[in-house]
């Protein structure tokens, strides 16, 4: 009976032992363990500001992983696919038209970092009243960043488009064409290679970047700070207010951010925070 009671306390005990100890091992687990954050991305400036918010990150323990793409339209589907957290390279009008024309992809802005002006480049005249009747001009193909490339032509007073016509400008919306522009629409990451062929192209700043044209410098002529076009951070519907998320916004939006924008750019990107 004395040796079964002794028994029974060391089976206690030993059960005990076991609780605590697994307790103190799912602790420990829970503390080191670091969250991972994949965000897809093109390369300048938007993989490049990641990179700078990468240590930050890691002090709140999150792991962040960059993917980075060339064109606009796989770092949508990835995200729709859950194959990413969140992407980092357009701006809203382009958002709201892909998933107009993708209804089952419910993405969303979860807030705004920073303005990239478009500008016109060129590598045939050296300002825009050089520009010769007929003159032939490469514009993005996509609805949004083509209808922005047709407002900039305007804002330019090298065309005019059709009363109350704005985002959604196509080629067909212009009204007047003095000096008889021929448009080439191209895919937006192919608009800096056609620079030799044509007399003018119409290019994105981060693409612009790519090929070490610095825009303040280079372009004939540019967007403004007014730019509505601010990049956004996409994400999937309901992933808004999700900790990791918020973290990363918090991480774009910082005064450091803000200095390396200033300091790396030199007005080519604008902080939109």
């Amino acid at each position: 009976m004395k040796m079964k009671k002794i028994f029974s306390t060391l089976a206690a005990l030993i059960a005990t032992a076991a609780i605590f100890t697994g307790c103190g091992g799912e602790n420990n687990a829970a503390n080191t363990d670091s969250k991972s954050l994949k965000v897809g991305a093109t390369p300048v400036p938007h993989a490049e500001l990641l990179e700078e918010i990468k240590p930050t990150l890691k002090e709140e323990g999150i792991n962040l992983e960059i993917i980075e793409f060339s064109d606009y339209v796989q770092p949508n589907v990835a995200l729709n696919d859950k194959e990413l957290d969140a992407n980092f390279f357009q701006h809203e009008p382009y958002l709201n038209d892909f998933v107009k024309e993708h209804k089952e992809m419910k993405l969303k802005n979860a807030g705004g970092i920073h303005i990239e002006p478009m500008g016109i480049y060129s590598k045939k005249i050296s300002k825009l009243d050089e520009l010769a009747d007929g003159a032939s001009i490469s514009i993005p193909n996509d609805p949004t960043n083509g209808g922005r490339a047709l407002m900039l032509l305007e804002k330019a007073g090298l065309l005019k488009l059709k009363e109350g016509v704005k985002e959604t400008a196509t080629v067909q919306d212009v009204a007047e064409n003095p000096k008889n522009l021929k448009f080439e629409e191209v895919e937006a990451a192919q608009v800096p290679r056609t620079l030799e062929d044509v007399d003018a192209a119409i290019i994105n700043t981060n693409y612009a970047m790519q090929i070490n044209l610095v825009p303040t410098k280079d372009a004939l002529f540019m967007e403004d700070s007014t730019s509505p076009y601010v990049n956004i951070i996409a994400v999937r519907e309901g992933d808004e207010n999700r900790p990791e998320i918020q973290s990363l916004l918090k991480a774009l939006k910082s005064d450091k951010v803000k200095k390396f924008i200033e300091d790396k750019y030199k007005g080519a990107i604008v902080p939109a925070f």
